[in-house]
């Protein structure tokens, strides 16, 4: 029979308490009865044990063995990812949340989001009522909680009413102005969206809602970059803020629109991706031609029928009325003459090439885009122009001129078209489009075996020992570097001529030309050839027995035996070509697994150093406690989000194209080049730029006019020979007309070229100014936590790898995420720590060979021919002959007696001048002191062991210094020193001390002091990111260079210590020392439920309202505070 157990199954510390109170009672009856110490002391010592397991379960030095686990203490409950602090206080779990797999529309806008009517149905908003929407609500509560639009709950009269079971009719009777309807999720109600990882603040946007049917939410692809989202089965979080101000902040704050461009580095983010591109370049090409109906069925895909749309005129009127694909994009960006968008831009696209000699416009790809007034005159539409990540695109353009409304409709237009067109016209990939034809089969056949012929006559020269080596290799680095450098152009070479073999209705070739998918080198692995595989930066290693494979010979060093795969994927791979695929693909895969662990943590750790950081209202950055980070922030007070250029916020050249093409000139007399510069000056000199301009925009406004307009004009002006017209003429003279004398064709000849009236110079003016005010960074912007965003975000991007120097194969520099981490824990030793020194001689080899040789370390090994032991009847001792020839070579500036003296002094021989002496040209002779023969014996065999390592010349700390060519100076030579010694390579005689850099920060913050080390840390930072292809704004890290002497040195808040790491350390510490926590940083705020003082927090309201008529409520009793409960117990 089957009996139940009905024991309770207690919580850990219960079982412990109870097993403290039991051996106490233990000890208390011993105690009476009086048994022996030993015993006592036995269960003494348990009762200590218990009650200390009681805290913290996992002492060290004490044995659970006899456990079967152990219970969980106070401090576990506490301490770790699902502890107390990170758990419950720091990150809770939220009402009105709901979350579901995510697909595509792009149907809808990019500030909409679909959420399923299931999910409408529960999610509710309190709803206040009101005369407009009375007579709604009681709609909603009549339809109640299962019919959409609904509603779950009433507050009538103050009661909570649950519509479920409530009689419906009766409380939509009741229902008054004043009470509160928990209504279902509507169309245009603010929803945040998210999803996780949140590794930036746009990882979490508000959206409209839009009730939908079926069971995903669905959003435009177009935001699919902030969140960093795909379609295989990603899941979203959605949120419903609860009250009126919130759903302002999220609009306002966090709204898609206001989002546009990510805070990094002012790029945009939200653009067209993948499908969208191809579609536009497509559409964009110059052989799409469309007769009336076709057009107009294309511009009607933009609207739904909401939209006025006027026909431009067709391109070409005989035989037959046509428009072009290019018109379509003129559509898009104006749909009618009601529409004050004017885009004036130029930009390069992805096939653009440059030939001296022709005008870019006339590139025979078309690969220049000009836009005039919204009209595109030439140039493709791909990843550059409607993409993200290009401040040249045109959404970004019409963002910067017009606002972000009209950029999200451009882009909603654009979805919508693209989507609708594709799916009519057609876009697949089929196994033709990875056939290679015969010609281009025959070239990759004749590239592969001239690039084999090559390898083979270097290993060749290797095995003969002919090998030339290269600066800073051996012979065997030489090779690898030479057949390596070969086999990679393979690919490259096969990429580009895929890319001109190939069909022009090629997908992947069409993908690869616009940017939305894939690129050369995917193409060319399909079509030819898959390439040589890369572990690590090295060709595939020799495994056992000195091969990679037993396929091959030992010790060989062909191609295909060190992962060179001559097959495309669509011929298919041999065994050990897949073999050494897969070898590659694993370690890409291990590669990420690791690097988004370590990203995550560091991302961590920055936030937490930096989340606190806020600016003032006089624009200074400072911590919640009030100490100034910055004076003013990033030097110049700007937001990065809102540059158009990398540095300065307004684009000089395009604003002045654009005013100049938008601002009609009509009649108005031109400037001359004095009137220029007398309105700039007096514009600039108004208070309004004044007050609000720094003097350095100011001059740099200053300049460009001058520069760029006034000089021009005097330089086309001399040209045409006309008068210069740049001095100012005297008062009387001023209305007298310099170009009398000039004729009506050479004065139309300069206006066409370039005239600017007062209208247009005036409205450009205000431009910059207005452009100016908009950039200034806001008060309240959290920008310790951008930062942190800013550096962690790309981090989870780059890849692990160490980089090398191409050519000096062996000075390898650490990139990626190890350098990064390096960096933020202010490592003392770093993995590839070098110096650049500039020389005085710095275009002298001979001369740079000398610096090197006083700087790189030289042991006694290096330059002696031989160092042997003799004995004779009289003495024995160590002699030694220095090559001579080996130290002229080298360029040292050293002798014989100089070589003895390093051996007498060196610490470790222990041994005096006068055991060492130096004779003729090049020999030593080295004695040893000894008391009987057999200690002489060993002594002299330990001396022969350490002489070949003494240093005898250069920087001990310094492994090697590399001359190399300075990339971006011809002919100029520097010094690369691998190792530590910034202060010695500095003072060296032939350095350019003052222009001597090192990446290790903690060293130059020892030579040079910490600004010095903060301006590495940003140097380095971009350093790394720019190797991968990624760009930080320059003021992110200027906020950084703060945090590098450990949290805890920088903080002083139990709270904040306690949520980070160590938390029971902090709070024991804390305790004993009986600190306090003022509650001012970002982390206690949120543990205490305050609102933080960053962003709308930041200001204080100073007025008291009076305490009138119960409209401010009183506080919440506590379960304690009424009297009632406090019952007097009388013993």
């Amino acid at each position: 029979m089957y009996y139940m157990n009905f024991t309770s199954n207690e919580d850990d510390l219960t079982a412990k308490l109870t097993e403290i109170i039991y051996s106490n009672a233990i000890i208390r009856a011993a105690l009476e009865k009086g048994v022996t110490m030993t015993h006592l002391m036995e269960q003494w010592d348990f009762l200590q044990l218990s009650a200390a397991m009681y805290i913290n379960s996992e002492l060290p030095g004490v044995q659970t063995a006899n456990m079967s686990k152990p219970g969980r203490g106070l401090c576990q409950r506490l301490k770790g990812k699902q502890g107390r602090f990170r758990g419950n206080l720091s990150g809770k779990r939220v009402d009105f949340s709901g979350r579901t797999v995510i697909s595509p529309d792009p149907n809808m806008r990019i500030d909409q989001v679909a959420v399923p009517e299931l999910v409408a149905k529960i999610l509710t908003y309190p709803e206040r009522v009101f005369a407009g929407n009375i007579e709604r609500l009681r709609k909603a509560i009549l339809n109640g909680f299962h019919v959409h639009p609904g509603a779950n709950y009433a507050v009538v009269n103050g009661n909570k009413r649950v519509l479920k079971f409530d009689s419906r009719k009766s409380i939509a009777a009741e229902l008054k102005i004043g009470d509160i309807v928990e209504r279902h999720l509507i169309d245009g109600d603010v929803v945040l969206f998210n999803r996780q990882p949140s590794l930036h603040r746009l990882s979490i946007m508000a959206h409209f809602a839009k009730i939908k049917p079926w069971r995903t939410f669905r959003f435009n692809e177009c935001v699919c970059a902030p969140y960093n989202a795909d379609f295989d089965g990603d899941e979203m979080n959605m949120h419903v803020p609860q009250t009126e101000e919130a759903r302002t902040e999220a609009m306002e704050l966090m709204g898609v629109k206001n989002n546009l461009v990510t805070p990094r580095n002012g790029q945009p983010l939200i653009a067209a991706t993948q499908d969208f591109i191809t579609a536009s370049y497509l559409l964009s090409n110059k052989d799409r031609f469309y007769n009336r109906a076709q057009f107009t069925q294309i511009c009607s895909m933009m609207g739904d029928a909401e939209l006025k749309i006027e026909i431009p005129s067709p391109t070409i009127i005989k035989p037959e009325r046509l428009w072009t694909g290019k018109q379509i994009f003129n559509v898009l960006l104006r749909p009618n003459s009601k529409s004050p968008v004017m885009v004036n831009v130029e930009t390069k696209n992805k096939s653009f090439t440059h030939k001296e000699g022709r005008a870019n416009d006339l590139c025979p790809a078309d690969g220049y885009l000009v836009v005039r007034n919204s009209e595109i005159m030439c140039g493709l539409m791909d990843k550059s122009t409607v993409g993200d990540g290009n401040k040249n695109s045109v959404f970004y353009i019409v963002l910067r001129d017009y606002g972000p409304v009209e950029s999200a409709n451009c882009m909603n237009r654009l979805a919508k078209l693209c989507a609708r067109w594709l799916a009519n016209q057609g876009f697949s990939i089929g196994i033709n489009d990875v056939t290679p034809g015969d010609n281009l089969r025959k070239i990759k056949e004749n590239k592969v075996e001239e690039a084999y012929k090559v390898c083979d006559n270097f290993i060749a020269s290797y095995q003969k020992g002919q090998l030339e080596t290269m600066a800073g290799c051996n012979e065997e680095e030489t090779l690898e570097s030479e057949v390596s450098g070969v086999l990679s152009r393979v690919r490259g070479d096969l990429g580009k001529i895929c890319m001109t073999e190939l069909n022009k209705d090629n997908a992947p070739l069409i993908m690869a030309m616009c940017g939305s998918k894939g690129s050369q080198i995917n193409v060319s692995q399909m079509v030819a050839c898959v390439g040589q595989q890369i572990i690590s930066g090295k060709r595939i290693p020799d495994g056992f027995q000195d091969r990679s494979l037993p396929h091959f010979l030992k010790h060989s060093k062909i191609p295909a035996a060190k992962g060179f795969v001559r097959n495309s994927f669509y011929t298919g791979l041999t065994p050990t070509e897949f073999f050494f695929h897969a070898v590659s693909g694993r370690e890409g895969l291990v590669d990420t697994a690791v690097k988004t662990a370590e990203t995550g943590y560091m991302q961590r750790r920055l936030m937490k150093a930096l989340e606190d950081l806020t600016t003032h209202y006089d624009s200074s950055v400072r911590n919640s406690v009030g100490g100034v980070v910055q004076f003013c922030y990033g030097g110049d007070g700007l937001d990065p989000m809102t540059l158009e250029d990398d540095i300065i916020p307004v684009e000089f050249e395009r604003n002045l194209k654009h005013i100049k093409a938008s601002v009609e000139a009509g009649n108005d007399t031109a400037l001359l080049p004095w009137q220029i510069l007398r309105i700039t000056n007096e514009e600039l000199g108004k208070p309004n730029w004044i007050k609000s301009c720094t003097e350095d925009y100011i001059n740099l406004v200053r300049e460009y006019i001058q520069k760029n307009v006034a000089d021009r004009l005097v330089t086309l002006r001399k040209q045409v020979g006309m008068q210069e017209g740049i001095a100012e003429p005297n008062e009387e003279y001023e209305d007298v007309d310099i170009d009398a004398d000039a004729d009506d064709a050479t004065k139309k000849v300069v206006d066409n070229r370039f005239k600017i009236t007062e209208k247009q110079l005036r409205e450009y003016l205000r431009i910059c100014w207005a452009k100016y005010m908009k950039a200034k960074i806001e008060p309240g912007t959290a920008v310790g936590a951008l930062g942190a965003q800013s550096i962690g975000e790309p981090g989870t991007q780059m890849t692990l790898k160490t980089f090398h120097f191409a050519g000096v194969a062996s000075m390898n520099i650490t990139l990626g995420v190890p350098r990064i981490k390096e960096i933020i824990n202010a490592a003392k030793n770093i993995s590839t720590p070098i110096i650049t020194a500039e020389l005085v001689a710095n275009k002298d080899q001979k001369a740079a060979r000398i610096v090197k040789g006083r700087i790189e370390r030289t042991l006694l090994g290096d330059i002696a021919e031989f160092i042997e032991e003799v004995y004779t009847p009289d003495q024995c001792y160590i002699g030694l002959r220095l090559d001579m020839e080996a130290i002229l070579k080298l360029q040292l500036e050293t002798n014989v007696y100089e070589v003895a003296n390093a051996i007498a002094s060196a610490p470790k021989l222990k041994i005096g001048d006068s055991n060492v002496h130096a004779q003729k040209p090049d020999k030593i002779k080295v004695y040893v002191a000894a008391k009987d023969s057999t200690s002489l014996y060993y002594n002299l065999k330990s001396l022969k062991r350490a002489l070949p390592k003494i240093i005898v010349k250069g920087i001990p700390s310094v492994n090697r210094a590399v001359i190399v060519k300075d990339e971006n100076r011809p002919g100029v030579k520097q010094l690369l020193v691998e190792g530590y010694g910034m202060l010695q390579v500095m003072t060296t005689e032939g350095v350019i001390g003052t222009e001597t850099t090192s990446n290790h920060i903690m060293e130059v913050q020892k030579v040079l002091g910490i600004e010095a080390a903060r301006k590495t840390i940003i140097n380095e930072i971009q350093h790394t990111m720019s190797a991968h292809g990624m760009t930080i704004d320059a003021r992110h890290g200027e906020v950084l260079g703060i945090t590098r002497f450990g949290i805890a040195k920088m903080k002083d808040s139990v709270l904040m210590l306690a949520s980070f790491e160590k938390t029971t350390d902090h709070l024991f510490e804390a305790s004993l020392y009986s600190k306090r926590d003022s509650i001012e940083g970002v982390s206690e705020k949120i543990i205490m439920g305050i609102p933080m003082s960053i962003g709308t927090g930041l200001f204080k309201l100073i007025h008291v309202p009076e305490k009138d008529n119960g409209r401010i409520p009183p506080p919440r009793k506590l379960l304690f505070d009424t009297p009632e409960h406090h019952v007097k117990v009388s013993y």
